[in-house]
């Protein structure tokens, strides 16, 4: 009991072996195959509402009501007692653009052509990239590279800003909404499973461990019938 009274509810007591971060995807309904038939809306409508439930935290308005503008480039580290409520960062669905669900409501897939995010897991005071944006990359983890040809990424060019660290945890950030990088594959080979490896590059990251595929990067299967 006296050692529990000595625990911070605001931060973890030992901080200086903190692990790179995982990811994890939107949209995950049944395991980390993302499959559908364009022609057949049954098969993708499910991955679009998962999307849609997912970004309304993201919407706008909810953004401009609970959340300020930030200096995009920098850390938003914030003083002050550690019990005091923190100010987080808006990230605006809109930024997401051709994945944002505003202008295709279906997120790319009714065209054989689906958006799928990317979010790093949160870890109280870490501060990925050591200054340097993390970005984000794809690739056929394993047969032929031309199976994914084209992919987009947002927003910008598939970073995440440092203004959305330190997070400082559920208690005081209670309005934190974590930043995303939503990955638009225009051009991958049709009526075929293809295997993706999406990772995160940065100072710090860690991202080539066999026996964790989710520590800076995820691995997931598309298969897209026409």
């Amino acid at each position: 009991y006296v050692m529990l009274l000595t625990l911070s509810p605001y931060t973890p007591t030992y901080r200086d072996r903190v692990s790179p971060p995982g990811v994890m995807i939107r949209p995950y309904l049944n395991g980390f195959t993302i499959a559908f038939n364009v022609s057949q809306p049954t098969t993708w409508q499910p991955y679009v509402d998962s999307m849609h439930r997912f970004l309304a935290a993201y919407d706008d308005k909810v953004q401009e009501e609970k959340n300020i503008e930030c200096i995009s480039g920098q850390y938003f580290i914030q003083g002050g007692n550690e019990s005091e409520e923190k100010k987080a960062c808006q990230f605006k669905r809109s930024l997401l653009q051709n994945c944002s669900g505003i202008e295709d409501p279906t997120f790319g897939y009714s065209k054989g052509q689906p958006c799928v995010l990317l979010k790093m897991n949160r870890i109280i005071g870490y501060r990925p990239g050591a200054g340097v944006p993390v970005s984000v990359d794809c690739k056929v983890q394993k047969g032929n590279e031309s199976d994914l040809r084209s992919v987009d990424f947002y927003p910008g060019n598939g970073t995440f800003d440092l203004m959305y660290y330190p997070y400082y945890g559920k208690i005081t950030h209670v309005n934190y909404t974590s930043p995303l990088v939503a990955m638009h594959f225009t051009d991958v080979k049709k009526n075929y499973l293809v295997p993706i490896q999406c990772s995160l590059n940065g100072k710090g990251i860690i991202n080539d461990i066999n026996s964790d595929r989710f520590l800076g990067r995820i691995i997931f299967t598309l298969s897209i019938g026409k």
